[in-house]
């Protein structure tokens, strides 16, 4: 398992490092104003659809379900089953765009409120949506292909897949000069990113296995069996998703420049989790849902054991790293151009609140793995909506003092409840041990954590000191030291506090 967590940890961590290039980019190019936070509207809300529907719900419900009919009834009745999901996707998808072009002003008005005193912001928010909005149909296919692949063992393409996104936008960003503003060249590298990252997975998918064609609807078991599994699911992933639509709804009410600072700080938390959370998840549901497909139980229980310490190991560092130097880290990488040094300082605070909630973040996803392998997409959705009840409440309370960053508080707090609950429910119903093992690990990592951050945190100051005759590129040489000394630091904490013998097991499985 963890070769296959390499290889998606591995595409998925060049994805981020072009995505940070695209977001410089962005930063230096667009800036934190009324543009960027225009096109960061238009950029959301397919990626919202796509999180709750394409790869959240959708691959809860469809994975173990492709893998059941693929293992109990052979491989033509798998395909057949994936050509009625690929024909139901594309004519709801298809509808779906129709609807959202038709009436993007009316969609606007609720979704961006505060853009309705903006005619102009709101009228370039409207065309730029309009722009990327196909591009959720596309990632919803390349979604399909992607879980078809990873049934049969095949994760490198669908991983890759997310890098042209980053290519495409730096690609057109280059050319900003031709097109009627910044926004515009970032939403048309969104859109023909998703035509690149269809033909990858579909060339890919089309060697290997078939690609899905169209086929008569019929509501056989094993589409009633998705069905079933894919409602709960979407309620499952709207909880984060929803959460992240009231920021982008609230912060439109907030000064100009806010949404965009949240974004940027979202960014960089979006690092460990996609490198580490989603890449180890990614891996574990079709593990887990194979071992208890053939009735090894205690297997699976062990394989999800095994990826909560894989992914706390290499968590921790961020969540020190957050909270010791935001502000150096958010200066760091985007301070330049149009990104100023105020936007860096309300950045990394909103960087800060966001890492409270980093560690439910990375580990909710192997959390819920247990419940989805076993087809249950219904006992995570009642910690997913506690959870986002929560979280939007506290977002309410927290905007007027806190501005951006009471709502990426509101985020951090709200995913702790959400990861709370499934890990009781899943112990309640015997899917996981909290042994004397398991718990001694989560506090060794809990220290590990704190000796890092108080060694960052005092040694910034002195690397800033020795550093300060490099100017311009003082921050970006102290983030480097400090990564270095970090690095020996925490490896030092965690050979101290574990030994060679547990990384050893780790490692071996």
């Amino acid at each position: 398992m963890l070769s296959r967590i390499f290889t998606v940890g591995g595409y998925t961590l060049l994805s981020r490092l072009t995505g940070f290039a695209r977001d410089i980019m962005l930063a230096a190019i667009l800036g934190a104003g009324p543009t960027a936070d225009a096109f960061y509207v238009a950029f959301r809300l397919p990626n919202h659809f796509r999180t709750i529907f394409a790869e959240g719900a959708f691959n809860a419900a469809f994975l173990p379900a492709y893998a059941h009919v693929h293992g109990e009834k052979g491989e033509a009745s798998a395909k057949l089953f994936a050509d009625r999901i690929f024909t139901l996707l594309l004519t709801s998808q298809i509808v779906l765009l129709v609807l959202a072009w038709l009436f993007m002003p009316q969609a606007m008005r609720i979704l961006a409120p505060g853009f309705s005193d903006e005619p102009e912001q709101r009228r370039l928010a409207i065309e730029l949506t309009r722009i990327t909005f196909p591009y959720l149909l596309l990632i919803t296919l390349v979604t399909l292909y992607g879980g078809m692949l990873n049934v049969m063992q095949r994760f490198a393409t669908a991983a890759a897949a997310s890098i042209f996104l980053n290519v495409a936008m730096m690609a057109t960003l280059a050319f900003a000069a031709f097109f009627p503003t910044a926004g515009h060249a970032a939403a048309w590298g969104v859109l023909i990113s998703g035509f690149l990252q269809y033909f990858l997975l579909a060339g890919d998918l089309a060697t290997h296995g078939g690609l899905p064609r169209f086929a008569p609807l019929r509501l056989d078991e094993d589409i009633r069996a998705f069905f079933r599994a894919l409602g709960p699911a979407t309620l499952g992933s709207m909880g984060t998703q929803v959460a992240v639509f009231a920021d982008t709804i609230i912060a439109t009410f907030l000064p100009a420049g806010s949404l965009a600072t949240l974004v940027y700080a979202d960014r960089l938390n979006q690092l460990p989790i996609g490198v580490i959370g989603i890449a180890v998840g990614t891996v574990l549901l079709p593990e887990m849902s194979r071992r208890l497909a053939a009735g090894d139980h205690q297997g699976a229980m062990e394989q999800q054991r095994r990826a909560f310490e894989f992914t706390l190991l290499f968590s921790v560092p961020f969540v020190a790293a957050f909270f010791a130097v935001p502000e150096l880290i958010t200066r760091a990488v985007f301070m330049r151009g149009a990104f100023t040094a105020a936007n860096a300082a309300a950045s990394g605070a909103t960087l800060a609140a966001y890492a409270i909630g980093l560690i439910p973040f990375v580990l909710i996803r192997s959390a819920v793995a247990t419940f989805y392998a076993r087809k249950d997409t219904a006992t995570p959705v009642k910690a997913s909506l506690t959870g986002l009840t929560v979280n939007v409440l506290l977002k309410i309370l927290l905007m007027g003092s806190l501005a951006q960053v009471g709502l990426a508080l509101a985020t951090a707090l709200g995913a702790w409840i959400n990861l709370l609950l499934v890990l009781g429910f899943a112990v309640r119903a015997g899917y996981l041990q909290l042994n004397r093992a398991l718990t001694l690990s989560l506090v060794k990592f809990a220290l590990s954590g704190v000796i890092l951050a108080a060694a960052l945190w005092l040694a910034a100051p002195l690397a800033a000191s020795q550093l300060g005759g490099l100017g311009a590129h003082r921050d970006e040489a102290v983030l480097l030291v400090l990564i270095a000394v970090g690095a020996l630091i925490y490896a030092a904490a965690i050979l101290g506090l574990f030994g060679p013998r547990w990384l050893r097991a780790l490692v071996r499985g």
